[in-house]
């Protein structure tokens, strides 16, 4: 896919490098999100050679799929347990009708927002103290197979207008980033992706910054949307109803090896 300048919210090197084990974590401040990235192979070979005590860091042996979703639950607790200086196994979580997973409030008083996204063995975590917010997380090497198709289907009228007005060599680019946002918004909304993508509309300009221009019963001003690329092969996606946002990031790296 074609570079293209986007104006991101965070870079590669924003996100500064944090190591197992996590001291307290200082809660995100208001309208601000804390994005946390991590390579599950990386970390979830740590883990498998602290469990064993014979794999090492570098073993090239492949994960089942099982022990990806083992990881990943693994490493949400673990984030989550930081910030609300705790254990991660006594977080407790639970799902809203929709499958949105938030805090048990009947465990937890202290409020704290999160959504998380998997992409080819990442993770992209987002927090946030007092506004809800959604992630996602895509391949740069993504491609929808008719984009064009898809957009007349899915998307609002404005956005496959908009995405048809482009030049050929646009459009993979604007069709991933507008998914990628849509996919955030719908997280952030808390109410599923059925029949909700056609209900708000994004920017598709790839000169212009990602925004919220119509969405049903709300006001788009209301909404926020930010860009952010952990590494140059992935793209990841903020949404926050907020009407400011700012990102702190983060990379999850396994415990320093013993010299």
């Amino acid at each position: 896919m074609k570079a293209h300048n986007w104006k991101l919210d965070a870079g590669p090197r924003d996100f500064r490098p944090r190591e197992i084990p996590l001291d307290a974590l200082e809660m995100p401040a208001d309208g601000m999100v804390h994005a946390w990235y991590l390579d599950l192979g990386k970390l979830a070979r740590s883990l498998r050679g602290a469990l064993d005590g014979h794999v090492g860091a570098d073993d090239p042996a492949p994960f089942t799929a099982g022990q990806l979703r083992f990881a990943r639950r693994f490493y949400l607790r673990l984030l989550l347990g930081a910030y609300l200086g705790l254990p991660g196994k006594s977080v407790k979580i639970n799902r809203h009708v929709r499958g949105k997973p938030v805090l048990d409030a009947s465990v937890h008083s202290q409020p704290l927002h999160f959504s998380m996204a998997k992409s080819e063995g990442r993770l992209l975590i987002g927090f946030a103290r007092s506004i809800q917010l959604g992630v996602d997380l895509e391949p740069m090497s993504r491609r929808a197979l008719k984009p064009l198709g898809v957009a007349r289907r899915y998307f609002s009228s404005r956005e496959s207008a908009a995405l048809a007005a482009l030049p050929p060599a646009e459009l993979d680019a604007a069709f991933l980033r507008a998914w990628a946002c849509k996919e955030a918004v719908v997280k952030a909304s808390g109410e599923g992706i059925a029949n909700q993508l056609c209900r708000f509309t994004v920017e598709i300009g790839l000169s212009r910054p990602p925004g919220v221009l119509e969405i049903d019963g709300d006001r788009p001003d209301a909404w926020s949307l930010a860009l952010v690329r952990p590494e140059a092969a992935f793209l990841g996606a903020v949404a926050a109803r907020s009407p400011r946002l700012s990102i702190r990031a983060f990379r999850l790296l396994p415990a320093a090896l013993e010299p």
